[in-house]
């Protein structure tokens, strides 16, 4: 089975995008695809939808590769990124989890953030995970699914 930084290499050739470079590297925990690219907007598109539409493509030819070859198992875990704008975008969300939190425990008082997507709920959580006095959790129904940080009294070990 052909690698996921190969197949995203055969995809891009395909499509025809010029690239400087491809490579793998691991970003606060998570395998990111990283692609350099000249000019990067046609390819992160408008809010980064094309740049989610490669990642969601990939990870499917890779599950489907998987599965011809008895792999059965989980989703797979990488990410695409293309010139830093998801990298960035998890630092940043990162940081306003961390000022949110100091916020709930400066004030004694729960912080409710703006929806956002699984995933990034996922960052949330763990970026808070072991933050003292403070507790995650997500509340609301699809698009306006939301985390909510609690202050607590309770230190985390």
């Amino acid at each position: 089975m052909q690698p996921p930084l190969e197949i995203l290499r055969t995809i891009l050739d395909t499509i025809g995008v010029t690239y400087t470079e491809v490579k793998e590297q691991d970003i606060v925990g998570q395998t990111v695809l990283s692609i350099t690219v000249p000019d990067g907007k046609a390819l992160i598109g408008t809010h980064g939808d094309t740049v989610h539409a490669l990642d969601f493509l990939l990870k499917r030819i890779v599950e489907h590769a998987r599965m011809k070859a008895g792999q059965t198992g989980e989703e797979p875990h990488f990410l695409v990124d293309v010139n830093d704008y998801r990298a960035r975008q998890i630092r940043d969300l990162q940081t306003k989890a961390l000022m949110m939190a100091e916020r709930a425990r400066s004030f004694q008082y729960d912080v409710e953030l703006s929806p956002m997507s699984a995933y990034e709920r996922l960052i949330v959580h763990t970026t808070l995970q072991n933050a003292p006095n403070v507790k995650t959790e997500s509340h609301g129904e699809g698009r306006s699914r939301r985390v909510v940080i609690r202050y607590s009294s309770e230190t985390t070990v």
